[in-house]
């Protein structure tokens, strides 16, 4: 042994004993990749992945007692606009939009140019529609997750806000349910960041809560794309009185 060497052995007795006083945690992995409030800071503030540590974290609550009318009747009109929010949606989403029967707001057709979920182009034909409008945080899921203990105008508000709702396929739609990220990805690849970085919002915004592997699957999208932000806007978190009862 050279002078002043410290055997191994004893050298990690030492360094066990540092980290039991101070209380760190050693990462033994090679570091790189951490993050969150269990390694350090996770990306940069305003970004998806940054506030994925903000949700809370608790296990998914019983479906008992769901019903989609817990969430008002479908597409109400709750920003005023004079027309109901499955139209405004289509008409956001869709292009070479066409109204018709009268009526400024219904749309008749359009097309969904490359459809998040598939990344293929999608037409719209009223009355023989392959495009859905998706609760991007489903109602099952949100009902499970927080949404049984609030009161009906905020339901209403979350089931119509635009900052839940996309313009999609129909057959991939269907495919996901009322699956989280945890169980249900775009097979779409390329949209998955915005995907997940949507999800996070809207579960932030109304204070909904997720599972353990929920988190860890947010955080497995995003730390691929940590400059993605977090998407902000849409209507406020409570319906007009009207649709409170």
């Amino acid at each position: 042994m050279r002078s002043g060497a410290v055997p191994v052995r004893l050298a990690g007795f030492v360094l066990a004993v540092a980290v039991a006083a101070t209380g760190c945690s050693l990462e033994l992995d090679g570091g790189g990749g951490g993050g969150g409030p269990d390694g350090g800071a996770r990306g940069a503030p305003g970004s998806a992945v940054a506030a994925v540590d903000e949700l809370a974290v608790k296990g998914r609550a019983p479906r008992t007692g769901y019903d989609r009318d817990r969430f008002g009747s479908p597409w109400v009109d709750t920003d005023s606009n004079g027309c109901g929010t499955r139209d405004d949606i289509l008409r956001r989403d869709l292009t070479e939009v066409r109204s018709g029967g009268g009526d400024r707001c219904r749309v008749m057709s359009g097309t969904l140019a490359r459809d998040p979920y598939s990344g293929r182009d999608v037409a719209f034909r009223r009355g023989a529609s392959r495009v859905d409008i998706d609760h991007v945080v489903a109602l099952s899921d949100a009902w499970q997750k927080g949404a049984a203990k609030w009161d009906r105008g905020k339901r209403v508000a979350f089931a119509n806000d635009p900052l839940n709702l996309l313009a999609v396929g129909s057959r991939p739609n269907r495919a996901k349910g009322d699956g989280d990220t945890a169980t249900w990805l775009p097979p779409n690849k390329a949209y998955r960041c915005a995907y997940v970085a949507r999800q996070v919002a809207v579960k932030r915004k109304y204070r909904l809560w997720v599972t353990a592997p929920e988190r860890s699957a947010m955080r497995r999208v995003l730390d691929g794309c940590p400059s993605e932000s977090l998407p902000k806007g849409g209507n406020p978190t409570k319906a007009p009185q009207r649709y409170a009862r």
